[in-house]
């Protein structure tokens, strides 16, 4: 009996150890590649100095305009002061980034991702002010991705649950991550996500998640790491993405 315990222990190591060994690491820029010149965050430029960094995947942010259209910036105000949600997109859309660049329309964004293939974009939809502009965010978004033919070229990550969720019934084959960091994996894959995209220290926290997300076929992302210490824990750790401000350093780490 003893022998057949051991046996099959020695199996399921095997197994383990097996499927443990396909993950690789791979390098996501949080909000393009901004960190060098002539760039700055969610910039065309940033996603255009991600790819000839030879980044995986370039994250992006976006919003949903007070009349119903899409652009992309991480903050809820433009740096000119405007709140996204209340004003509308022909005068946001001349707001100026930190390199000079207007603040881009997600139309333009994935207009100039596309053609930077295979490089995969990484949405992310922000948490609106009510549950029915999550709902509209999620279906415009998809209905974009989809008139574009880009399904096979982005992934979706998002905070709110609602949002997380449409965008499963919306996109059933796509791959969408849960960034919140309150779910289990269990609860996740129960949910339909694809993956879990949580904080650094939300993982060191909880460091089983990241096998329990694999043994369950999700994937794990994990961000913004920035030093060399915790990229080299995830790397360690077998993270399948490190989102990260500093993309050129994680690739040359990765190629150790």
């Amino acid at each position: 009996m003893k022998s057949k315990l051991f046996m099959a222990a020695a199996l399921l190591l095997a197994l383990s150890q097996s499927a443990y060994a396909q993950y690789t690491t791979h390098a996501v820029a949080h909000r393009g590649y901004w960190k060098c010149e002539g760039s700055a965050e969610n910039s065309i430029a940033s996603l255009q100095k991600a790819h000839e960094a030879g980044c995986w995947g370039s994250e992006l942010d976006i919003w949903l305009t007070a009349d119903g259209r899409l652009v992309v910036n991480h903050d809820a105000h433009t740096l000119d002061g405007l709140e996204i949600e209340k004003s509308n997109f022909d005068r946001l859309t001349r707001s100026k980034l930190k390199n000079g660049e207007n603040l881009p329309s997600l139309e333009a964004y994935l207009d100039a991702g596309k053609k930077l293939a295979p490089m995969i974009l990484v949405l992310e939809l922000k948490t609106q002010s009510t549950p029915e502009r999550n709902i509209e965010l999620a279906r415009k978004v998809v209905d974009m991705v989809k008139a574009k033919k880009m399904e096979a070229q982005v992934e979706y990550i998002a905070f709110s649950n609602l949002v997380g969720t449409e965008l499963i019934k919306l996109a059933p084959e796509a791959k969408v991550a849960y960034l919140n960091g309150d779910k289990t994996p269990a609860e996740l894959k129960e949910l339909g996500y694809t993956g879990l995209d949580y904080a650094y220290k939300v993982l060191k926290a909880n460091p089983q998640w990241i096998d329990e997300a694999h043994l369950l076929g999700l994937t794990v992302n994990v961000w913004t790491v920035n030093k060399a210490e915790d990229l080299q824990y995830f790397i360690d750790h077998k993270a399948d993405y490190i989102t990260t401000n500093e993309p050129v350093l994680l690739l040359e780490m990765l190629k150790k």
